[in-house]
Parts: structure tokens; sequence; C-alpha cells
């Protein structure tokens, strides 16, 4: 009888036209069933927050889009521990971040191929026994927002084939590539990765036994992953290994990027005449981290050539271990390496060790580096830099070098918000994917636990050691890591989580507030009417960052003594407003690293100065009420 009447229940909401208007929301009123998870997050601001402000469409905008009928549907899902059946439909319908299912793809191309304006593919056995011939990957996927594509046995045992990756996903947000056993056991193949990933945002290759036992064939990585932006980078394994002659060349690998990572494993193990080159390698990035690891082990004859790598960069961590371990005439070149204007940290384990007719040189290299059971035959070390990172960027601390990796406007004193100020306003341009919240009776039945992330991976369908896995990790962490000092914090995945923290730290009397838009981005802006929050008093606040997850989640954190601010933006030239922008001046920033952004920018440290900046496109403030 509770079944039917259950059924009952669904058919009337899913029919009905009924139909409530619940007041002001910004300008406008609205008109919503009353079992939408829309209508649920109102009905909780009525009987939660106590002020006269009408409701904020900021923040209503982010409710999830689901239909009564799909929220009570996907609710049972989650229950019945069933959504990973019912995916796509989930994310469609919930307005998700959720990458693509890829299905294998087993197509013919006996002649060369031009793959432009392609996106989320599958190429299983493609190219595989060709003999000459070239395919081209031109502008595949630029501009994309999630690229998922997956390149398995790709070129294998062909000969005389040349790829080329010109352009490839480009300028696009999110992407997952795969490269297994690709080129394997070729012979005089060369494959060409130009502009492969450039400008991208959380960039994750993987290569898995690319060019294994191949002969002569070659790869040339130019302009790869530049100014990529925050990915777990790129993972070699088993690169090349037990090939013959073949040599790989890598210009411009990572420049310009921020935080990206890379990983050689087993790279060149056991090959013959190996011949790679690393040049402006990680060159002028944002902590850089590459780990090389069983690199050119057992090989014979290998020149690698590392020159300008890592110069100019900030800060960086490079491991190397058990590089050029038992080979046989190895020739590695430092030139240049790890000159980075901010101390970065080098290791070298088991270098050379049991290396027979090895030649190493050390030639201009960095002050922090640690050599740990290294072979004390066959290596020449020459000019060490002996002067610290310290004096480094005092002396470059009001040059170019410093401030590239703090975008100028991005942070500022609080004595620029003032009527008339000229000042550069950084991209406050929100570059994640679009997503909404989830109704509580969803978000309450999932895992949300760097411990339970084997159950989240079979919900959301990621795969071992892909980009997902790492984004949902990486969140997680932040979610759990221990509150700084005087910081109370918590992730929220629903808008009604929001209310609750913000009104547990506030109170109940609470407004909140974002950035109007996003005019007066990367260029100079002139500060029009300011007016402080709270009369400009000393008072704490509640902000909320989005963090990259499925779902839309934010790290909501209060931290005392700051100042907020609202002011009109200015066209500097024409004096007309063009945005009201919501600024927040942190007054206490004793605990604050001395090595952030912020004081590489203003040139102080910690506790000596306030530190302000705007509240950025998506993210928002929540405050005591004014009225």
């Amino acid at each position: 009888m509770l079944n039917l009447w259950a059924f009952l229940f669904l058919c009337f909401l899913q029919f009905s036209s009924f139909n409530v208007i619940f007041g002001d929301v910004g300008d406008s009123s609205v008109s919503e069933n009353p079992f939408t998870p829309k209508a649920s997050l109102i009905r909780y601001w009525n009987k939660e927050i106590r002020n006269e402000i009408p409701k904020t469409h900021f923040l209503l905008s982010k409710a999830s889009p689901l239909t009564a009928v799909d929220s009570a549907r996907f609710s049972k899902l989650a229950a019945q521990n069933d959504l990973a059946a019912r995916l796509p439909s989930f994310c469609s319908s919930a307005k998700l971040f959720c990458f693509p299912d890829l299905s294998p793809s087993l197509e013919k191309h006996p002649k060369d191929v031009n793959f432009a304006v392609y996106a989320n593919r599958n190429f299983t056995n493609y190219g595989t026994d060709r003999l000459d011939g070239v395919d081209s990957f031109k502008n595949y996927s630029e501009g994309d927002n999630v690229i998922v594509d997956s390149f398995r046995r790709y070129s294998r045992d062909s000969a005389g084939h040349n790829d080329q990756f010109s352009n490839y996903a480009s300028e696009s947000n999110v992407v997952d590539q795969s490269f297994n056993s690709y080129g394997g056991a070729a012979t005089s193949d060369s494959g060409n990765f130009n502009n492969y990933n450039r400008e991208v945002n959380n960039p994750n290759l993987r290569f898995t036994s690319y060019s294994d036992d191949s002969n002569g064939r070659g790869q040339t990585f130019t302009w790869y992953t530049e100014n990529a932006n925050a990915g777990r980078g790129q993972s070699f394994s088993s690169y090349g290994k037990t090939g013959n002659g073949v040599p790989n060349d890598f210009s411009s690998y990572g420049k310009g990027a921020n935080v990206v990572g890379s990983g050689f494993s087993g790279y060149g193990e056991s090959a013959n005449g190996a011949n790679d080159t690393f040049t402006s390698y990680g060159f002028d990035s944002n902590v850089p981290q590459n780990n090389f690891k069983s690199y050119g082990d057992g090989g014979n004859a290998a020149v690698e050539s590392f020159s300008s790598y890592r110069d100019h960069s900030n800060v960086g961590d490079d491991s190397f271990e058990s590089y050029a371990k038992n080979s046989n005439g190895e020739k590695v070149d430092f030139h240049n390496y790890g000159q980075s204007f901010n101390e970065g940290t080098d290791k070298f384990t088991g270098y050379g060790q049991g290396a027979v007719g090895q030649s190493i040189e050390f030639k201009i290299y960095g002050r922090n580096t640690t050599f740990k059971e290294y072979t004390k035959k066959g290596v020449t070390f020459g000019r060490y830099n002996n002067e610290s990172s310290a004096e480094t960027a005092q002396v470059e601390a009001s040059g170019s070098a410093v401030n590239k990796w703090v975008e100028p406007g991005k942070f500022f004193r609080e004595k620029m918000l003032k009527r008339g100020t000229v000042m550069p306003m950084p991209d406050i341009r929100d570059k994640m994917p679009e997503r909404s919240f989830l109704p509580r009776t969803i978000l309450s039945k999932l895992p949300f636990s760097s411990s339970k992330i084997g159950e989240l991976k079979q919900i959301f369908h990621a795969g071992d050691n892909c980009t997902l896995e790492t984004i949902m990790l990486n969140a997680l962490k932040e979610c759990e890591r221990a509150p700084s000092p005087g910081e109370t914090k918590r992730c929220v995945g629903s808008a009604e989580d929001m209310i609750d923290f913000a009104t547990s730290v506030l109170g109940r009397k609470v407004e909140v507030r974002t950035t109007e838009n996003v005019n007066g981005s990367k260029q100079n802006i002139k500060i029009g009417t300011v007016r402080g929050i709270n009369g400009g008093k000393v008072t704490k606040s509640v902000s909320c960052h989005q963090s990259l997850y499925p779902y839309l989640l934010y790290y909501c954190h209060s931290v005392p003594k700051v100042r907020v601010y609202k002011a009109d933006i200015l066209d500097p030239n024409s004096r007309e407003k063009i945005n009201h922008g919501v600024a927040i001046c942190h007054l206490d920033t004793s605990s604050w690293s001395s090595s952030h952004g912020a004081f590489l920018a203003l040139g102080s440290g910690p506790g000596r100065i306030e530190v302000c900046h705007w509240i950025f496109e998506n993210d928002m403030t929540w405050t005591i009420s004014d009225s």
C-alpha cells in the first residue's frame, strides 16, 4: 500500500501544474513547483535567514535544476547505490561535471587521415601494421571544455608512419589523454606533438609503453603544455623502453606552466643509443615538479641533455632516482639546471650507480641540491650557484621574474580602495566547468572522504590514475586539511549547507555578495564610490571559493580581523561604471607563509602588512547584514 501511495505521489509531481509564487528574487518574482530543489532552497532561506533584503539571484541560480520527479528518482538511486548505472542521465539532468564514457573504436583507416574538429574518441589498434603514411590531428578538441581521449596500440608495429599532433586540445579545460603501447615495436616512425595542450587547465597525459621496443622512432614535443595550469601533468611510463636509436626532443616543454608535474618512470630503460634533449623544460614556470625514476636504467650509449632546465622558475622540485643506473657509456649534461629565482629542491639518489664509461656534467646548477649514493666516477661539477634563493629573490623582487606568477592587481593594499585610484584588475573570470549544487536529499547519500575514493570512482566512472580521480582526491584532501590558526572551515555541496555554515559563524542576520560581473578583468580600472561593509569596521566574514569537483563544491572559511568593501569600478578613460566589485582586506597575515604570492607582489612579509583582493566570479563572501 505504501508503494502505491509513493507511486501516486510521483505521478502528482509529474503532472501537476500547481505552482507557488515565492516573492522577490533579485528584481523579479519566481514561479516554482513547490517540490523542486530550488523551491526547497527558497523555503530554507526564508526559515534560516533574518533580513529584509531580497534573496540574491546569484546564489539561487546555483540550485539544482532537477525537476521534482528527477530529484526523487536520483535520490532513490543514490540510496540504493545505483547512481553509477544512470550516471550520464544524472550528470546531464543535474548539470554536473562528468567525463564521457569512451567506447572502443576499431575503425580502419588504411590511408592518410586528417582529424580536425574532433573530440572524445577512443583510438584502439589505430594505424597498426601501417606502412608509411601521415595522420594529422590538427585543432583536435581545440577550445573544448572536457577532453577525454584514448590512444591504445596506436601505430603499433608500423613502419615509416608519421603522426602529427598540432594544436591538439589547445586552450581547453580539464584534459585527460592516455597513450598506451603507442608506437610499440614501430620502425623509423615519428611523432610530432606541437602546441599540444597549450594553455590548458588541469592537463593529465599518460604515456605508457610509448615507443616500446621501437627502432629509430623519434618524438618531438614542442610548446607542450605551455602556459598550462595546475594539472597532474604528464606521466611517461616505460617510454622508449628497450628501444633502438630513439631520439626525443622536449623543447619549451611546460614553459610558463603553473604547478604542473611530470613523471618519467622506466623511461629509456635498457634502450640502445637513446638521444633525449630537454631544452627550456619547465622554463619560467611556477612550482614545476618532475620525477625521473629508473630513467635510462641499463641503457647503452645514451645521450641526455638538460639545458636551461627549470630556469627562471619559482620554487619547483625534481627527483632523479636510479637515473642512468647500471648503464654503459651514458652521457648526461645538465646546463643552467634549476636556476629558479625562488629556491627549489633537487634530489639525485643512486644517480649513475653501477654505470660504466659514463660522462655526467653539472654546469651552473642550483643551490638546494642533494646527491645521495651517486657514482663518484665520470661526474663533473661545474659552477655551483652558491647564491641563496632569498638573495636572488630580493634582488629580483622589483622585476618581472617574481611578478610573473603574481598577476598584477591580484593582491593590493587597503589604501588603494579610494575614489580615483587607477589600478590593474586581475583576471577574475571563473575558469572552472559550470556546475550546480546537489539537493541535500542526494548529497547526504553520497560518500565524501578520501578514504571512500574507491566508491566515488565507481559512482562517477573514474578510472585508475585518471584526471577525475586526481581532481576528486585534491578537493577531498583540501577539505580534510586541518584549519589554519584562527580559521573555521567547511566544504559544502549544497546551498543549504552553505547557509548553515555562514549562519553558524555570523548569526542569522547575514548577507551574501560577489563581484557583479567580469568587466575590467586583465586591464586597468578606476575606483569610483567605495563603501565599507558594517561601517568599514573590523569584522569577520565567511568567504566561499569554488573547488573543482563533479558537483558544485565550495570551500568556505571564516578568518577573523577583516574589512569588506564594495566599490564601483569605472573605465579609466570614459569614467563610466562597468562593474561593482566586492573586496576583502585581511588585516592579520601573521600566519601566512613567507612565500605567499601576496608578499612577492607587495614586497613585505607575514604580519607586517594587510592584504586585499577582489572576490572573483562565482566566489562569494557572507557578512553580517547592514540592514
